[in-house]
């Protein structure tokens, strides 16, 4: 197969063309939270955001409303939920998460069930449907990404310091609880601009999985923050392409493209190690 015939053939559908915009938005937007989601050990924040969603979801899909207002009224409401319910540590996070996640998670279940038509008109949600990406969600989530990844950049100090030393955080007399809102707000959002691409079932590897691979690669954390970025843009195209030769579901080829590079890296990073102390015996590795 030819260079042409491997990536510019499929790009003369319209549906292709909005699908690469949008797995190379979604990768991008995704890696670069995800960086904080990894850092501040929130992935099961994450996952559990992801599918708490579905009740907004599900009723704006009966009741014909936009299904990105429905998702992010309840992604944010969840977030909201969490922070106030774990404010001065009332109760432990996971605990207040795992009892958001269970009953907005059953509450959707609920409500899709009431409809006859669910199995096939809102599975899209849970597994992703990049090819269905319309010009009005690739706006949304232009928008998403400007909104996101300008007020990461904006607070970034503040939420860097937040996220590795909380304790000099307060120190310094910065608003810890107002960050800590704000980072689960903009996970969220994120989660909620994604929903096309990879669906709720898989949201949770786009967050973790590229910024967990550009942490065994590099030390600093802007660095990770663009690198993950990179990866997630990269896992997003190679999906894609891998989706539409093979024939194979999206959503599942973005995520898997991701965690195959994910295990490349840390295979060759085991092997340096390894290679490292062979040649330094008496010397630990970093």
């Amino acid at each position: 197969m030819t260079f042409t015939e491997l990536f510019l053939d499929p790009l003369q559908f319209q549906f292709m063309e909005r699908a690469l915009t949008a797995a190379i938005l979604v990768g991008g937007i995704s890696g670069f939270v995800g960086a904080f989601v990894v850092v501040r050990g929130m992935a099961f924040f994450g996952d559990a955001l992801a599918h708490s969603i579905l009740p907004g979801v599900a009723l704006a899909y009966l009741y014909e409303r936009d299904l990105f207002m429905g998702g992010l009224i309840a992604g944010v409401g969840t977030a909201v939920g969490v922070g106030w319910l774990t404010r001065e540590q009332r109760i432990k996070e996971d605990t207040a998460i795992g009892i958001l996640f269970a009953g907005m998670f059953a509450l959707g279940i609920a409500i899709i069930s009431s409809s006859r038509s669910y199995a096939t008109d809102l599975s899209h949600i849970l597994f992703g449907n990049i090819l269905g990406v319309s010009p009005e969600d690739l706006t949304i989530m232009r928008w998403c990404g400007v909104v996101v990844v300008g007020i990461i950049l904006l607070f970034y100090k503040e939420l860097v310091i937040s996220s590795f030393d909380p304790t000099f955080a307060r120190s310094v007399k910065l608003p810890n609880e107002f960050l800590r809102m704000l980072l689960l707000v903009l996970v969220a959002i994120t989660i909620v601009a994604s929903l096309r691409i990879v669906g709720i079932s898989m949201m949770i590897a786009m967050l973790v999985t590229p910024p967990a691979t550009a942490r065994l690669l590099v030390k600093r954390f802007f660095l990770m923050m663009i690198l993950s970025a990179a990866i997630g843009i990269f896992s997003g195209i190679g999906g894609l392409y891998i989706s539409f030769h093979q024939d194979v579901a999206t959503g599942p080829a973005i995520v898997l493209t991701a965690t195959g590079i994910f295990l490349f890296v840390f295979i060759l990073t085991q092997i340096s190690i390894a290679i490292q102390n062979f040649r330094h015996p008496n010397h630990q590795s970093l």
